[in-house]
């Protein structure tokens, strides 16, 4: 298919917006709009509303989770709908959303065929020292039991605008990539593929987060589920809405942890605390699966602004060779390098463009043929 023009609609469906994005071949953004979503619910005469006048090409619909079958963008048919509806269980939070989001636009713009890109894509290819749990083979091949890696839409955008910033080529560049938001995740790129990652079977594993836990001792979890202390349904919601930063100081927002850790409250001190440790040691463990380090890039609303807690990142990291500077960190744009001259190990800070990930996945879909 010639692919010359194409207009792609990006769609990413939050659990408190969705964001849609107008985008032209080469990357220029004609429109972007963002809904909000009250109570998780999207309200379809809004989207319609706001969709009105654009005449994209494709829609292109972030998914969270694709399982083991979508390693790879795909054009959405009904037996797709269907097998992406079936994966919800994977992805309980997440997949209705995406689903809700990818089936109002197909109302709205019934001309333009409907694409999913996947944030478990980019890490189909971990290899099986990094995904594999150590259970038994019984559970893992019943079950599908893996790491499955998450958020990998800007883990990809953010290692492959890595190697443009840097001016060389992917082949060879080991990078790890940050992405710090409300959900946190790391990847270890090498060859524009990743090694490693943070996230597991579900995106409650890894570093803290705003709301969620990250790495907790299973047997911790087993103890109060066994004891009574507390349902599953009550763990599920205080590891995935109660925990993070909002358990450690009463907020999910690193903006007002900063502050007030300034002002010497000690619950934010000691969140800031514990989200470093567990983000230099994620690092670390990254920089030891690429069996070194090239470049550190930073990237989410965390990563892109708040240069104190790149600061607190790489304190701990100079024996890697990451050194900020501590000028062009506080003062960092997006698309720039933070690190000192000369260090061993380049630094930058990489604006978010799934947008931009998800357009290129459609225009390589396109041209492949393979959404016939």
């Amino acid at each position: 298919m010639d692919v010359a023009g194409l207009r792609t609609l990006v769609v990413n469906a939050g659990s408190s917006s969705v964001k849609l994005r107008l985008l032209d071949t080469d990357d220029s953004l004609l429109d972007g709009r963002d809904l909000s979503v009250a109570r998780g619910r999207m309200d379809e005469a809004r989207l319609v509303e706001a969709l009105e006048g654009w005449r994209p090409d494709v829609a292109a619909h972030r998914v969270v989770h694709g399982g083991r079958r979508f390693r790879a963008a795909v054009r959405v048919d009904d037996q797709v709908r269907r097998e992406l509806e079936d994966l919800t269980e994977l992805a309980p939070l997440h997949q209705p959303k995406s689903l809700a989001a990818l089936d109002a636009v197909s109302r709205a713009l019934p001309e333009a065929p409907a694409v999913a890109c996947f944030d478990t894509a980019f890490h189909a290819t971990l290899p099986a020292a990094a995904a594999t749990y150590a259970l038994p083979a019984s559970l893992r091949e019943r079950f599908g039991l893996r790491r499955y890696g998450f958020h990998g839409l800007s883990h990809a955008y953010a290692s492959r605008r890595a190697a443009e910033l840097l001016e060389r080529p992917a082949a060879g560049l080991r990078v790890v990539t940050c992405h710090l938001g409300a959900g946190a995740s790391l990847a270890a790129v090498r060859h524009g593929r990743p090694l490693d990652t943070t996230m597991g079977f579900t995106p409650l594993e890894g570093l803290v987060m705003a709301t969620r836990s990250g790495n907790v001792d299973p047997g911790l979890l087993l103890w109060l589920l066994e004891r009574g202390r507390m349902s599953a349904s009550e763990l599920a919601e205080a590891l995935e809405h109660e925990s993070g930063l909002l358990g450690l100081a009463g907020s999910p927002d690193m903006r007002e942890v900063l502050a007030r850790r300034e002002a010497g409250d000690a619950g934010a001190a000691l969140a800031l605390a514990v989200y470093s440790h567990r983000l230099r040691a994620g690092i670390a463990a990254m920089a030891a699966a690429l069996g070194g380090l090239d470049a550190l890039a930073f990237t989410g609303g965390v990563g892109e602004n708040a240069a104190r807690v790149r600061t607190a990142a790489a304190d701990g990291l100079g024996f890697l060779g990451v050194e900020l500077d501590e000028e062009r960190n506080g003062s960092a744009r997006l698309d720039s390098e933070v690190g000192r001259a000369g260090a061993p190990v380049r630094t930058l800070v990489i604006a978010a463009r799934e947008d931009l990930e998800m357009a290129r996945q459609v225009g390589e879909l396109m041209r492949s043929g393979r959404e016939q």
